[in-house]
């Protein structure tokens, strides 16, 4: 159909929508989708298929193909960097990201967890120290709460002392 589209003397975009009974739209987009006759011809469908797919979101891209991407970015010239940017459809913001992850993916674990040890043993201690102050607090409010039941049961102790003094 895309051919059909290509060839001067074929029909337009609107005849062959009726013919075969395609949307317009859907053809006219194959038709710039895959360039020019010449293009479709030079590739095979398993040619064109992959370099469809390599067209797809960085985001989705696998672990292995970003590696594969920065290794062979590293070997380019400043000069061609742009180019196999532009071919792979990456921003040179993704390439570095995906470079940083890789530098720290071969760091050593220890050195990692050695630097970080001191805050975690840090907030180790006041979470530990924060636990004994809430149980501490929650003793005190309990405490208060029958003290206050005392006082209501049996009356201020204070005013009873007074009295027998008092005699």
């Amino acid at each position: 159909m895309v051919q059909k589209l290509a060839d001067p003397r074929g029909p337009s975009a609107n005849q062959l929508a009726q013919e075969v009974g395609v949307p317009q739209s859907t053809l006219s987009r194959w038709r710039l989708r895959a360039g020019s006759v010449k293009h479709l011809e030079d590739l095979s469908f398993t040619d064109y298929a992959r370099s469809r797919m390599s067209a797809r979101r960085p985001q989705d891209w696998s672990a292995e193909e970003k590696l594969a991407a920065v290794i062979e970015s590293a070997a380019l010239p400043d000069e061609d960097l742009g180019a196999f940017l532009r071919r792979k459809g990456l921003h040179e913001a993704q390439l570095r990201e995906w470079r940083q992850q890789v530098l720290s993916g071969l760091e050593k674990s220890p050195a990692r967890v050695s630097k970080r040890a001191p805050e975690a043993r840090r907030v180790k201690e006041l979470e530990k120290e924060l636990r004994r102050k809430e149980k501490a607090l929650a003793e005190a409010a309990a405490l208060l709460v029958l003290q206050k039941k005392v006082r209501a049961i049996w009356g201020d102790e204070d005013d009873d002392t007074v009295e027998k003094n008092g005699r």
